[in-house]
């Protein structure tokens, strides 16, 4: 079972597709906590809800590296084995990802690299505005270049000419907590095997 720490600033949309996963016994995973660099953010809340350790790193004042560094000791208090961007609106610091290189994984709402360094609707708006047919969602390994990190799992879904920014958003949305899912089983499994070879 692989531990998991959540980041997040927003919603945290993806967060109960992984609860779920978890509950009915798909994902052989944990999620040890949910850290956030938003006091308000709603996904702390739902962590609360459902009685997930939610914790409010506060930003103000620090430098990104030192910021970083203060995320970087509660994940290992709580021992995690992989962290989880779920709409995490900051950039991390080259020297906490080279600390976690591959056990930091991102959802991103487009096929990358097309738009990548984009957020939210603005990549929605890119998707549209360039005409494209498909769009869908990626889950990478996070890098010190954003959006730039090895290609896990892509799930695609259609664009329509009567598509708006949120409407595409939502369907794109249905994707990313599959998409998530399913990395992070592959990388658990990867790791379960790793141990038995070992």
């Amino acid at each position: 079972m692989i531990r998991l720490g959540i980041l997040g600033s927003t919603r945290g949309t993806n967060l109960l597709a992984l609860q779920e996963a978890i509950a009915g016994k798909k994902l052989a995973a944990r999620i040890e906590l949910v850290v956030s660099n938003k006091a308000e953010a709603l996904i702390l809340e739902k962590a609360r809800h459902s009685t997930i350790p939610a914790f409010f790193v506060d930003p103000t004042g620090l430098t990104r590296p030192d910021y970083d560094q203060q995320l970087n000791q509660v994940f290992r208090r709580f021992d995690v084995e992989l962290i989880v961007l779920i709409g995490y609106m900051r950039i991390l610091s080259a020297p906490f990802v080279q600390t976690w290189r591959q056990q930091i994984i991102n959802v991103h709402p487009s096929l990358l690299p097309a738009y990548s360094g984009l957020m939210d609707l603005d990549v929605h708006r890119a998707v549209l505005g360039a005409g494209e047919t498909q769009s869908g969602c990626t889950v990478h390994y996070v890098t010190e270049d954003v959006d730039a990190g090895p290609i896990l799992i892509q799930k695609t879904c259609p664009v329509y000419a009567e598509d708006t920014p949120d409407r595409l958003r939502s369907r794109v949305q249905q994707l990313e907590g599959q998409a998530l899912v399913a990395a992070i089983g592959r990388i658990a499994a990867n790791a379960s095997q790793e141990t038995v070879i070992n």
